[in-house]
């Protein structure tokens, strides 16, 4: 039996991080975290705010650098995911974008999996090259093919595991190796999975970016992000980014993100389990003509997800026949199961990718991504798991 040190926050196993890490109190010892909704902060002599605007004096100067909500926050997200630091932002797009912003720099270069939320693609191929920073992009499943994009100006690999919204799982691994091997980062979006079913710092990655506008908060409140990675990197050029830029998460977002972090493996497990039996009933049914879950050992990358992932995903992909015009017929009859853009929540929500995430990175890139008008990805929540295999038998019959 291992010996644990109960005072040592760092021991603690991941649900006790995730209820207790990082928290803060004010002189009035509250049990929930304390809501710093301020601008700046003031100081009691003029000698007192030098120091703490030159760095002898620790603390806060102002919440677009930093505020002790926020802190609390990225303390208790970058304990459970084992990373030395944490930014956090607005949203999960500001996040995907800091990491890549401060990545590189004009000349440089970014190898990226093809199969990236439709935003991250735009990033990717249209923000950076007007910065004068090159990208291909490669099938994220093939080795080869990154170890054949990599080029001497490349400081930065990217991708989603697992992606969406097929539910590809790359190997991260491998990329990290190809990635160090050339001086470059890997940069891991790791949503899909959540920190409660892989680690990438631990398998490679150099950096770990959220959306924790999806799991974390779980109950469609709030939007926001955070970036993940060590201590040098985040402090010099990370953090002169966020001060000069301004994507800083806001202090109610930050708390109300800190209530989702103490319940998210209690949701995230429950949500698992109800994917798992939704997926194995649409493995089933004579209307879908491909279905992808990561927990299932028909997935076309199962074998990686075992030494990989501890668990499945509360994520669901699959096809219906009859095309784009039969995926509306089934959306449209769905009553528990609410069509949003959406995924992580306590509701289960089900989205047309083609017509929504993915509308904008064009047909050919769909086609390519096999993102047919059929697809369907659907995010798994709370609610009776019967409950909502009922509603979806009765929307297939409507197909």
């Amino acid at each position: 039996m291992t010996t644990r040190d109960p005072n040592d926050s760092s021991s603690w196993r991941p649900a006790t991080q995730l209820v207790h890490g990082g928290t803060t109190r004010s002189q009035f010892g509250e049990t929930s975290e304390t809501l710093y909704l301020t601008q700046g902060f003031v100081y009691d002599t003029a000698e007192f705010a030098e120091r703490r605007f030159n760095g002898e004096e620790p603390g806060f100067v102002y919440s677009r650098y930093a505020n002790p909500t926020v802190a609390m926050f990225e303390d208790r997200i970058k304990m459970l995911e084992g990373a030395e630091a944490a930014r956090a932002t607005a949203s999960g797009m500001a996040a995907v974008n800091l990491a890549l912003m401060a990545a590189v720099k004009a000349g440089d270069h970014v190898v990226a999996a093809k199969a990236l939320f439709g935003s991250c693609r735009y990033i990717v191929e249209t923000l950076l090259p007007r910065f004068g920073v090159e990208s291909t992009l490669v099938d994220g499943t093939d080795i080869d093919q990154w170890k054949a994009a990599v080029r001497p100006n490349t400081k930065a690999l990217f991708l989603e595991s697992p992606t969406n919204p097929t539910l590809e799982v790359i190997d991260i691994s491998a990329v990290a190796d190809i990635a160090h091997s050339a001086g470059a980062r890997l940069i891991v979006d790791n949503v899909f999975a959540t920190p409660m079913f892989q680690s990438p710092l631990s398998l490679g990655a150099d950096v770990v970016v959220y959306s924790a506008t999806k799991h974390i908060d779980g109950q469609g409140r709030c939007l926001g992000g955070v970036v993940l990675s060590d201590e040098k990197w985040i402090t010099e050029e990370v953090m002169p980014f966020v001060k000069h830029t301004g994507p800083h998460m806001s202090p109610f977002s930050a708390w109300v993100l800190l209530k989702g972090l103490e319940t998210l493996p209690l949701r995230v497990a429950q949500q698992t389990a109800n994917a798992a039996k939704i997926a194995d009933y649409l493995a089933e049914q004579s209307a879908v003509s491909r279905l992808v879950y990561p927990g299932r050992a028909d997935h076309p990358q199962a074998d990686l997800i075992k030494r990989q992932m501890t668990g499945g995903s509360t994520m669901v992909a699959f096809e219906i026949d009859g095309g784009k015009e039969a995926a509306f017929r089934f959306l449209n009859a769905l009553e528990i199961i609410r069509i949003s853009n959406n995924l992580g929540d306590a509701k289960s929500l089900i989205t047309h990718p083609a017509t929504t995430t993915h509308q904008s990175i064009g047909e050919d890139a769909r086609a390519e991504l096999d993102i047919s008008g059929g697809l369907l990805r659907m995010s798994i929540g709370l609610e009776d798991a019967q409950d909502l295999i009922d509603d979806i038998e009765k929307a297939l019959k409507a197909v």
